[in-house]
């Protein structure tokens, strides 16, 4: 059976700096989270997911939400 490699904490924390940029533009773009996730075709449970911080996107979900609220995906994934 695989080993389980638990993530590093600098990564949860860079997650949740992007999940935190995702609902930030959700919501200046006065968009429910139905809102992006009919226009992403997203699972609800995943975009939530996402959105909390719980799971890391995948690339292409990142492309569809950026398109979805009307930000370059840059202003999403930015390191500070």
């Amino acid at each position: 059976m695989p080993r389980v490699i638990p993530p590093d904490p600098r990564l949860l924390d860079r997650r949740r700096r992007v999940a935190h940029r995702i609902r930030a533009a959700r919501l200046h773009a006065n968009l429910s989270q139905q809102d992006v996730i009919q226009r992403t075709g997203m699972d609800r449970s995943a975009y939530q997911d996402i959105e909390a911080g719980r799971s890391s996107p995948l690339l292409d979900n990142l492309f569809r939400i950026a398109d979805a609220i009307g930000v370059p995906l840059s202003d999403l994934v930015r390191e500070e």
